[in-house]
């Protein structure tokens, strides 16, 4: 059974950009170091955005432009591309809102080759991108294990972290 790592939006928008907070920038450590350990495969999904991102549904709710496709903002904070990096294998899953769908296609393909046994996630923002895809997970893979590191993670808000970490616990999301 093959073990896999999500690392989410761990973009320089998020982490130290427009939207970037402290607790955002401490965390880098701790994910570059989870992505070092042995997963079987590690996805990576980003936040993208074009450059009308002002005239969506998102940018009228959240009117600050962020992670538009190939724009600095856009681009994996340079800790975490360098542990990437040294990884035999990674896939990148670009997504145009919080939750990825392409995801959950993606690992339900590769389920049906090789048995997945545990999805855990990391990164940005706990309170928006962080639970909804582990929400899509849980309910694409409600017999498999699905974990979030809430040490690898970081919110808007402290609180709204807090919080979204308990939604997780409440849809049977093991917080670690």
């Amino acid at each position: 059974m093959r073990n896999i790592l999500v690392v989410v939006d761990m973009q320089k928008d998020f982490v130290d950009g427009a939207l970037g907070t402290k607790e955002a920038v401490e965390i880098v450590p701790k994910v570059v170091r989870e992505i070092k350990k042995k997963y079987d495969d590690v996805y990576v999904t980003m936040d993208t955005h074009a450059e009308n991102y002002l005239e969506t549904q998102e940018g009228k709710y959240l009117p600050v432009v962020h992670c538009v496709k190939d724009t600095d903002g856009w681009k994996l904070d340079k800790k975490v591309e360098k542990a990437l990096g040294k990884l035999d294998h990674y896939r990148v899953v670009e997504k145009p809102t919080f939750g990825s769908e392409e995801l959950v296609r993606i690992l339900k393909e590769e389920d049906g080759k090789e048995e997945i046994g545990s999805i855990t996630l990391i990164g940005l923002c706990t309170d928006i991108c962080v639970v909804s895809n582990a929400l899509l997970l849980k309910a694409a893979f409600y017999e498999k294990d699905i974990a979030v590191k809430k040490d690898c993670c970081a919110g808007v808000t402290v609180h709204s972290h807090d919080a979204a970490l308990e939604t997780m616990r409440m849809c049977q999301i093991r917080v670690i």
